[in-house]
This record gives structure tokens, C-alpha cells and sequence, in this order.
């Protein structure tokens, strides 16, 4: 049992791993792209702005993306999961072995 309990953990923290490569390569694609849609309308077209709108509306999905990834409830939300699940494996153990 405490391999299986060490092999979730693993799997656990790879994925959260994984979310948080996800969220940081998606961060700087954000910065990136701005920048260089900033300086490509500084060039065409100083006197039109119009960056900016990609800008307000792919920030919006880095916030979104920034808080599933980093919401402090997520946590607590994760281990009240695993403890609810092993004690309804227990109490389903508990009636067959009756």
C-alpha cells in the first residue's frame, strides 16, 4: 500500500508539474507575441493603437489560465478528494467482508 501511495504522489506532482510548464510556456508566448505586436504597430501605424486588444483579450485567458493553475483552494479541494475516496474504498472493503 505505501508504494501505491508513494506511486500516486509521483503522479500527482508530475501533473502538477506539467500544469505549471504549461501555464509558464503559455506566459511567455503571451509576453512575446505582444511585444512584438507592440513594435510591429509602432512601426506600421504609431498613431493607431491597436495591440493593445490582443493584448486585454489574450490576458484574459493568461488570468484564467493563472488561476486554475494557482487557485489556493485547489489544494485543499485535491486532498479532501483523496481522503473522501479512501474512506469510501474502506467502507466499500468494510461491507464486503461482512
Amino acid at each position: 500500500m505505501e508504494n501505491q501511495d508513494e506511486k500516486e504522489r509521483y503522479e500527482r506532482a508530475k501533473k502538477r508539474v506539467r500544469e505549471l510548464k504549461d501555464f509558464y510556456g503559455h506566459l511567455i508566448a503571451y509576453a512575446g507575441v505582444n511585444v512584438m505586436l507592440f513594435i510591429i504597430n509602432w512601426v506600421t501605424s504609431p498613431g493607431t493603437w491597436w495591440f493593445y486588444w490582443v493584448t486585454i483579450f489574450w490576458g484574459i485567458g493568461v488570468m484564467w489560465h493563472a488561476i486554475s493553475v494557482f487557485a489556493s483552494g485547489r489544494v485543499e479541494s485535491k486532498q479532501w478528494e483523496e481522503k473522501k475516496i479512501k474512506e469510501l474504498m474502506e467502507k466499500e472493503k468494510q461491507e464486503q467482508q461482512k
